[in-house]
């Protein structure tokens, strides 16, 4: 492999130099560090202080190279932990090597790709490769990938590769194909849009069990169909799994239970200038998709093969992400109060604008945003004893997981301030969530101030609170922003939970830092507590342990 590294390093860097006229080349480089410290400030349930890990400092590195020249592209990424990656992320992530290359031929009706890409086929419930550093997660597929458009309204992919796990691949072969036809020539549309599309997904994985009541091969097919009339959209998605093991805890995969999957999304709704409404409704049942059937349960988001986000509002404010939903498809019957196959449920979003020059709207106008979710576990009759199985009803709803009321009002006052106000009600079922016990019931209220000096220089002001009858109890937090010109920007936050029931958690999250950007560089440096819980990102979350520590963060491209 380093071989390797250093011959398609060499080659790129002789086209660089002999072909400038003719082809580009660009990349970037990114690193993440933290120097883990000891904090005997920070005390765990049972009242132990935090204690850095083994190795106390650590980063993730990522340098891509890229260079194009006509039709033709190819490049690779390094990947660098040292001297150990960041806490809680894939242990495959280990020492430096070279993590994904490639070479693409893109014409105007073919496109090939040999080596390592990225895909998603329809909404990503069956296919979706893709890298998120922050979560942690690249899921790449190493192989082959053809695109084919042989008619202007017609793409066909087809494709197959295995899954990068680490710095290694899975233990099996993953098959894809994918059509998507616009129909709006064919019937003739002026002012609206029709397509449909087409998916097919297989992972083939051989198993040691002995005499297997599944296949090695395990099939996935989809439909959609999207339509678009002036202000109006709608689309849907059907999904369907054959049968295959249901693992139910990490790593442990029998003949116990032999189950399909199958998935439902629907999304509508209708904007026009000051309005707009979006609703979605998604019903999962044992849609978990591994390239490897033992990776169900891990904490890491390791070889995952579909994107199934959790469908409710993205917070962007520290108290409104303490308890995060998080998408339940999969199948767990682990006693009389904890059984669920997936999950049923929708949000809508409501966004409207009051007018300037109205008695509300004053000279700027103000913006509101309601949003709205429920979900619910599949209603059904479990068999808790062996053999465990379950039949479920497709509409019924069952127990409640989750649900929120958001209101988001932000004004302009004048050339200067602007302020916004948000309030969010919450129902989150910790022990059907999470496996743990409780139910918690929450409000949250958040203010902030935003006052500009210049149009480079401002300063933001954050108070946040969140009540809580269970868990963790009542939180306070506050945040201050200065941005002194349009490169440099200073932070000081402190999330404090003073209503915690043990009085040595009742610890203050305290965070101060700064950034620098000059050109396509920019520069952070950090110190604080990191809050233990979930990190999430569009919807998929990791977990995260309490820490203390300096960070340093460095991007740049070129």
């Amino acid at each position: 492999m380093k071989n390797n590294f250093f011959v398609l390093v060499t080659l790129l860097s002789v086209g660089a130099l002999f072909s400038q006229e003719k082809g580009s080349f660009n990349g970037g480089f990114e690193s993440n560090a933290q120097w883990y410290l000891n904090d005997t400030g920070l005390k765990d349930e049972f009242n132990n202080p935090t204690v850095h890990p083994e190795q106390p400092v650590r980063s993730n590195n990522y340098l891509f190279v890229n260079y194009n020249y006509k039709n033709w592209s190819a490049g690779l990424q390094v990947e660098s932990y040292e001297q150990n990656a960041l806490l809680n992320l894939n242990p495959g992530y280990k020492g430096t090597n070279v993590a994904t290359y490639f070479v693409r031929y893109k014409a105007e009706k073919i496109d090939v790709t040999a080596g390592y890409f990225y895909e998603q086929f329809g909404s990503g419930l069956l296919l979706r490769s893709w890298e998120d550093r922050a979560l942690g997660i690249n899921n790449a597929l190493r192989g082959g990938r053809v695109i084919y458009k042989p008619f202007d309204n017609l793409i066909l992919k087809g494709l197959i590769g295995q899954q990068r796990t680490g710095f290694n691949v899975a233990n099996s072969v993953i098959y894809g194909f994918d059509a998507e036809m616009d129909l709006k020539k064919a019937f003739g549309f002026e002012t609206s849009d029709l397509s449909l599309g087409l998916s097919y997904v297989g992972r083939d994985e051989k198993t040691d069990l002995v005499n297997p009541q599944f296949d090695d091969l395990t099939n996935g097919f989809a439909g959609r169909v999207n339509f678009v009339h002036n202000s109006f959209y709608a689309s849907s998605e059907v999904n369907y799994k054959t049968k295959d093991a249901v693992v139910q805890v990490f790593d442990q995969v029998n003949n116990g239970l032999i189950k399909s999957g199958s998935a439902l999304l629907i999304n509508s709704g209708y904007s026009k200038k000051g309005f707009g409404i979006n609703a979605t409704v998604r019903r999962l049942e044992n849609m978990s998709f591994f390239s490897e059937r033992g990776a169900k349960g891990n904490e890491f988001n390791d070889k995952i093969m579909n994107f199934i986000p959790s469908l409710t509002k993205q917070q962007h404010y520290n108290l409104a992400n303490i308890y995060v939903y998080q998408a339940q498809p999969s199948v767990l019957i682990a006693d009389a109060e904890i059984v669920k196959a997936g999950e049923i449920g929708g949000q809508i979003d409501v966004f409207y604008d009051i007018k300037k020059g109205t008695k509300l709207g004053g000279k700027y106008g103000v913006k509101v945003a309601v949003n709205a979710s429920n979900w619910n576990a599949l209603a059904g009759t479990f068999d808790l004893f062996n053999p465990q199985d379950y039949r479920t009803e497709f509409f019924s709803l069952g127990k409640k997981y989750y649900t929120d009321f958001n209101l988001e009002v932000t004004k302009k006052w004048n050339n200067k301030w602007q302020s916004a106000f948000s309030y969010m009600n919450q129902y989150y079922n910790k022990k059907l969530v999470e496996g743990t016990s409780g139910v918690v019931h929450t409000n949250v209220f958040a203010a902030e101030a935003t006052y500009r000096f210049t149009p480079t220089q401002s300063v933001r002001v954050v108070g946040e609170h969140l009540w809580a009858d269970y868990d963790k109890k009542n939180w306070a937090g506050a945040t201050v922003e200065y941005n002194m010109n349009a490169k440099l920007s200073f932070y000081v936050s402190d999330l404090y939970n003073y209503g915690n029931d043990i009085e040595y958690q009742r610890s203050h999250y305290y965070s101060v830092g700064g950034a620098y950007r000059v050109n396509a560089t920019r520069i952070a440096l950090n110190y604080g507590r990191q809050r233990g819980g979930l990190v999430c990102v569009g919807g998929v979350c990791r977990v995260v342990q309490e820490s203390s520590g300096i960070s340093l963060s460095l991007n740049t491209s070129f």
